[in-house]
């Protein structure tokens, strides 16, 4: 007696998400059932492969930026104060923590820390959301907001703005 399936009857079972592509561990019937008290065999479409050891989830981080950015343009004519971390005034690195913070990231406190995590980009790479570092060594960060700007708490003289990178010594780039 034949064995019989439902079309389209199959799950996939998605167990991690990286950057590169979704891993699949196995396709199974959903309904493995045979007609007749006999014994069913299945077999497995794809070959199992170990999950990655720290999954990237691509959109989630995209999205993190986007809010960063949102959230550091929220802020724009806020004081600046040295050592202040918002939420009404801030230096240049507690900016950035503030609005990363709100999307959801965590960061080190102070710039030179920054400039040691996430992965680095080049000038001509750069995306919204990502972090600009200046000076020699780091003492001054902004977030990336397109067009060669970025968003930052500058001195006590200038309150949270918008500036050309181009008024200042570039030092680095680190995408979160």
């Amino acid at each position: 007696m034949p064995h019989h399936l439902p079309a389209l009857a199959t799950r996939a079972a998605v167990v991690a998400v990286s950057a590169a592509a979704a891993t699949f561990v196995g396709v199974l019937p959903a309904a493995a059932a045979p007609a007749a008290p006999e014994v069913a065999t299945v077999t497995p479409v794809a070959k199992s492969i170990p999950a990655p050891a720290s999954p990237a989830f691509v959109a989630p981080a995209a999205a993190a930026r986007s809010s960063a950015v949102q959230n550091a343009m929220g802020k724009l004519g806020s004081p600046y104060r040295y050592g202040a971390t918002g939420p009404s005034s801030f230096d240049c690195s507690g900016l950035v923590k503030w609005a990363y913070d709100k999307a959801g990231v965590s960061l080190p406190r102070t710039s030179r820390a920054m400039s040691k995590v996430g992965t680095p980009v080049s000038r001509d790479e750069l995306r919204p959301g990502d972090l600009v570092f200046f000076y020699k060594p780091v003492s001054h960060v902004g977030i990336y907001i397109g067009d060669g700007k970025i968003v930052h708490a500058s001195n006590r003289k200038s309150p949270v703005k918008v500036s050309d990178m181009s008024k200042m010594k570039y030092n680095s780039a680190r995408r979160i």
